[in-house]
């Protein structure tokens, strides 16, 4: 970016219409290469004599506002000519929208900035500077309002009209840095499935898919005629259209026609939908050939693919799949639809590893780590939100604060990138540091720790943060947050002696306060107390708190904090947990990543399976029961009745999707080793069973593709291994002795 361009915005006053700044250049040799550097505060459209200089969407991308923001460059060459318009649409986008569910009103739509520099070489070496300043222009335009949550009015009919000239900054601007993360683009485009007539009598398009975007609209239609939808998740029981999930976001789009272009979409927002009610619309009838849903998501390339000979197993892969491309734009966020859709910390930290088999999901978490060092605090604090919003960081949570250890190590682990391992482990060490300083003891993490086992089934879900004490999960994450910054700090050379030394005393700690004679018990402290102190957060306050928890003994077991001689009763008692629960699981989203882990590694697989098949509610497969297509915020968003849970209630999260992890790490048997990690060196142990049949995947590695396939043949297991070249695997197969290979197919029988 030319550092003698200048942060241009409109004139106050113009209200709610996006703003289009305009140039007019001409050029009079010819050109060999033209380049334009552009970005926002808000979100820009950008356009050379008509054309759009990129398919990107959402650009300049929602970063840490306050000390930077990307901008991108962009080969326009082919769109010089002798006179040149060059155009920026600007809209309030991410930081100027009413973000967060407090509606809190953010920066003035004037507010709205755009900075440019247009380079123009010519044939004879000399160049061509056009800079946004002064005397660019400022038009009105077709969009005359356009909020993140609410959706946009667009009305073709309006001329455009000169604002003015441009105003020149004179407020602080972030520091630009050219593209980090993906783009976010058009991605597959999903058609209509029916036409449904409501009990109300509402006209309503059912696509068929939950997903994260945009519905397009091919008609030409009269001068002044007007189409109005309103998106939704799922239909209430009756059949009828629901959006009180929305909450306050409006998450509608009115389009007024010119009788000339035929198609409608939206420029600047997106929603989370499967469903859209068509509020009005200039024909008695809606031809569905003529609509479509665009999903909108970052564009990273697909390194994932699972089947097996389960069919609701499949369809769970699908809609954790989907769950990560409607929550993946830009920002790993919790839901795409409701007056949220925020970069949770904890929903990032439970899904990582999932998300990077998914997908490359490299460039994707390097941009949104990135800021997540940018808002650390000097003290260490991670937030559970990230980017903060004007009024809201999210608060400070164990599991959530830990995505700056763990998402970092995933990483690694997924990439062997060991620069953004270096990058990231200031800020790995700044949050261990800080839970070392934070506790009322020096080993434990006590009090302050906010979400507990988020939306967990084992207490009145007025609370949502379950009946797992809070101190627990954070000392168990203390333990594991110190656990992977050593493993981090080992790979970078760095003497981790200090950090070895925490790590023993935090586990011993852990062990004295939260176990005794082998199982989890209460420690009377903090959220351990009858009475809670005053001041308590009101998350918590007045639960009944339990000692042995299905999450409890999960952690445990998982985070090693037991010794071997524990585990055979502690794997037995967390069976008899779940067998009381009527065979189903009461874990929220700290524990439910790992139950499958703690189950299948302590000589429990028939039982993790049986979790795993488990249809009633609460279950992974009950939603695929009931015709779910993506994944639930909440257990039981909607009950075996069609019931719908009032309040916080999302059809679209992505967490309880990181089963995934499980079912290639131990299903498939695919785990990258310690010191092989980008794939390098993996074991392949599967663990099948009868009842799926079959199982096959593949995952794409930066060292080639890995795919790993089972099926039952009678009482024998066929497996097919397929092994790129430069990685080495170490193959467990039958109860055999273990076998060293690399690159080439295998095949056995046992």
């Amino acid at each position: 970016m030319n550092i003698n361009a200048k942060w241009i915005n409109a004139a106050k006053g113009i209200g709610e219409v996006s703003p289009e700044f305009r140039k007019v250049f001409c050029v009079g040799k010819k050109v060999v290469k033209a380049e334009l550097c552009v970005s926002a505060l808000g979100l820009y459209v950008a356009s050379i004599n008509g054309t759009r200089v990129t398919d990107a969407l959402m650009t300049p991308g929602w970063t840490s506002y306050g000390t930077r923001v990307q901008y991108q460059r962009y080969d326009i060459t082919d769109l010089i000519k002798e006179h040149n318009t060059v155009s920026l649409l600007a809209a309030k986008g991410w930081a100027h929208s009413e973000i967060g569910w407090s509606r809190s009103p953010h920066k003035e739509t004037s507010d709205i900035s755009v900075i440019a520099a247009l380079e123009v070489i010519f044939e004879d070496g000399e160049k061509q500077s056009v800079l946004t300043d002064n005397t660019w222009e400022v038009y009105s335009s077709h969009v005359l309002s356009s909020e993140h949550y609410d959706g946009e009015v667009i009305d073709l009919t309006v001329e455009p009209q000169l604002l003015g000239n441009a105003c020149e900054s004179e407020t602080d601007k972030p520091m630009l840095v050219e593209q980090v993360g993906e783009f976010v683009k058009e991605r597959e485009r999903v058609f209509p499935s029916q036409l449904i007539i409501t009990p109300k009598g509402e006209r309503v398009i059912d696509f068929g898919q939950n997903l994260a975007g945009y519905v397009e609209i091919k008609l030409k239609g009269h001068k002044g005629d007007r189409i109005r939808i309103t998106h939704g998740e799922v239909l209430d029981k009756e059949g009828n259209f629901y959006i009180e999930n929305m909450r306050t976001a409006k998450v509608s789009m009115e389009y007024t026609l010119d009788g000339e272009q035929s198609v409608h979409k939206p420029v600047f927002v997106f929603q989370g939908f499967r469903y859209v009610r068509v509020d009005e619309y200039p024909t008695e009838s809606i031809d569905l050939d003529d609509i479509c849903a665009v999903a909108i998501y970052s564009d990273m390339k697909r390194t994932g693919s699972f089947v097996c000979g389960d069919d609701m197993i499949n369809r769970l892969y699908s809609n954790a799949v989907w769950g990560q491309r409607s929550n993946f734009i830009d920002v790993p966020t919790d839901c795409p639809q409701r007056d949220e859709r925020m970069g949770w910390t904890g929903d990032a930290q439970i899904f990582c590893r999932t998300a990077s088999i998914n997908y490359d999901t490299e460039r994707f978490f390097r941009k949104w780590l990135g800021d997540m060092a940018i808002e650390q605090t000097e003290e260490g604090i991670v937030w559970g939100i990230v980017p903060r919003t004007q009024e809201l960081d999210g608060g400070l949570s164990a599991a959530w604060g830990d995505a700056a250890t763990v998402i970092p190590w995933e990483m690694y682990r997924a990439y062997g990138n060991k620069q953004d391992l270096k990058n990231n482990y200031p800020m790995m060490k700044k949050w261990v540091d800080f839970m070392h300083s934070a506790g009322d003891e020096e080993y434990l993490w006590l009090g302050t720790t906010r979400y507990g086992d988020w939306c967990a089934q084992d207490v009145d879900q007025r609370y949502r943060v379950g009946a797992t004490q809070i101190d627990l999960i954070a000392t168990a994450y203390f333990a594991y947050s110190t656990s992977l910054l050593i493993k981090a700090g080992r790979v970078l050379g760095e003497d981790m002696t200090g950090y070895e030394k925490l790590y023993e005393n935090v586990r011993r700690e852990f062990r004295r306060a939260f176990m005794k004679d082998g199982m989890p018990v209460i420690y009377p402290k903090c959220d351990g107390l009858a009475v809670k102190p005053a001041g308590t957060d009101s998350l918590s306050a007045s639960r009944k708190v339990l000692a042995q928890t299905q999450t409890a003994i999960t952690l445990i077991l998982h985070f090693d904090l037991c010794e071997p001689c524990e585990r055979a009763a502690l794997a037995e008692r967390l069976c008899q947990l779940i067998r009381e629960n009527g065979g189903k699981m009461t874990t929220g989203f700290v524990g439910t990543p790992y139950i499958l882990y703690a189950l299948s590694e302590n000589g429990k697989v028939k039982e993790a399976y049986d979790l795993l098949l488990q249809k009633g509610n609460p279950s992974w497969l009950f939603p695929v029961s009931v015709g779910a297509t993506t994944i639930w915020e909440r257990w039981d968003s909607m009950n075996e009745n069609g019931d719908i849970l009032k309040g916080m209630n999302s059809f679209n999260h992505y967490a309880y999707g990181s089963v995934f992890e499980w079912v290639y790490g131990n299903m498939l048997g695919i785990k990258v080793c310690e010191g092989g990690e980008g794939y390098r060196k993996v074991d392949i142990a599967p663990q099948p069973d009868k009842r799926i049949g079959f199982a096959e995947g593949a995952i794409d590695t930066r060292v080639g593709t890995l795919s790993v396939k089972w099926k039952y043949i009678g009482d024998k297991v066929r497996y097919e291994i397929s092994v790129p070249d430069g990685m080495e695997a170490n193959l467990k197969l039958c109860g055999a002795t273990e076998r060293t290979v690399s690159g080439g197919q295998y095949v056995i029988v046992c």
